[in-house]
């Protein structure tokens, strides 16, 4: 499923990513910038979904800051139990795959919870299929779906339903 996105928001996102990456705004580094965001547009003007079903929305835009903020804590958290835990010398470990389930149907939202999971230390998604995510999980209190979906996917889900269409 490919969807087009408008030239000149895709030239935009483009250039709003360019700057946030460099951090900066110098004469040289913007007209590179611009160069490139409009080689991109050029070049592939309908090939870049990743963005396209983001929304640019007010909401969407507050949602995208906090599903970062929420992102780094939930990456401390993570790294902070899993150092407990190697450090632990009786490695109390429960592994297990779990299977959550996600009502994003957005490609691109999905690919982005997954890869959410994937990034957070003791959570690993191995196979994303329909409704349903498969992630390997260190320390596996449950494997009900329901209780699994709550403690991996819920904080996620909530950011991206708002983010994505």
């Amino acid at each position: 499923m490919s969807r087009s996105m408008p030239p000149l928001k895709l030239f935009a996102t483009l250039v709003v990513f360019w700057i946030l990456l460099n951090g900066s705004v110098a004469p040289g580094t913007l007209a590179v910038g611009l160069v490139v965001a409009g080689a991109i547009v050029l070049l592939f003007p309908v090939s870049l979904s990743v963005v396209s079903g983001h929304r640019l929305t007010p909401e969407a835009l507050v949602a995208s800051l906090a599903y970062v903020g929420y992102f780094l804590k939930e990456l401390v958290k993570a790294n902070v139990r899993m150092a407990a835990l190697v450090l632990n010398p009786r490695l109390p470990i429960d592994p297990a795959i779990v299977k959550v389930r996600t009502r994003l149907t957005d490609p691109v939202a999905r690919l982005l919870l997954a890869n959410s999971i994937t990034l957070t230390p003791g959570t690993l998604t191995v196979e994303i299929s329909e409704g349903w995510l498969y992630v390997h999980w260190v320390v596996a209190p449950t494997t009900d779906p329901e209780a699994a979906t709550r403690a991996i996917v819920a904080g996620f889900e909530r950011y991206l339903e708002v983010m994505y269409a």
